[in-house]
């Protein structure tokens, strides 16, 4: 485990005392802002049929194109949440998660939508979370028998799990913490210069919004439409 990670499993609890709105309905609210659509940004079906229309219905350019588009998004709000240095990052920490979460969900619920896949499916909105965790968390989660399956096979589970609508979004709003607040934190703190902290925050949540993009172009298989 990096320095960083330490670091953010370390602060993760003081992040949430500072932001205690960081909770699983937090989580469910971001992803369906990010689905239905949220001031100038459109919904993710919308954006998607958009995307595919502008390349002729190819739908591997228009995944490839979401994830530049939201790979640029994530990286420009990083950078304005983590320009402040530490003085503000009791109100920007939430702020950049809020965005991050926004953006991502949006991302994955794109890329499912031109796959075939119902965003008001309660289990294609879990595969949404589940996906924000990236492929090594989930991978290790279920080696432990903490879920289920692949983001896929939840996705196409044969019924609806209840109980697993609050774990996913607990699991998002602990891992949302720990990875980029904590890591957030513990590049400023160890910097202390506000405008690195920004180029590192842009960084950060810019490259982890394209593994995100490009785990879930590789796990999910396209679904044909009834």
């Amino acid at each position: 485990m990096s320095i960083a990670k330490r670091v953010g499993k370390n602060l993760a609890p003081r992040v949430t005392q500072v932001a205690p709105q960081i909770t699983a309905a937090f989580v469910q609210q971001a992803l369906d802002r990010a689905i239905r659509g949220v001031g100038p940004l459109d919904g993710a079906a919308l954006l998607a049929e958009k995307q595919k229309d502008e390349h002729g219905g190819d739908v591997d350019k228009a995944v490839k194109d979401l994830i530049e588009i939201h790979v640029r998004l994530a990286g420009a709000q990083g950078f304005l949440t983590n320009i402040g240095g530490l003085v503000t990052l009791t109100v920007l920490v939430p702020a950049n998660i809020a965005g991050l979460a926004l953006i991502q969900c949006r991302l994955v619920a794109s890329i499912l939508h031109l796959r075939g896949y119902d965003l008001d499916d309660k289990r294609v909105r879990n595969a949404i979370l589940a996906s924000l965790l990236g492929e090594e968390r989930m991978l290790s989660m279920i080696k432990k028998k903490r879920m289920p399956g692949t983001p896929m096979a939840i996705a196409t589970a044969p019924v609806h799990d209840p109980q697993l609508d609050t774990v996913m979004a607990n699991e998002v709003a602990a891992e949302m913490i720990t990875r980029i607040a904590g890591k957030r934190i513990a590049y400023t703190v160890g910097r202390r210069v506000p405008v690195v902290g920004g180029i590192v925050g842009a960084g950060t949540d810019g490259f982890s919004t394209w593994q995100i993009g490009r785990y879930v172009d590789r796990e999910f298989l396209p679904r044909n439409r009834r």
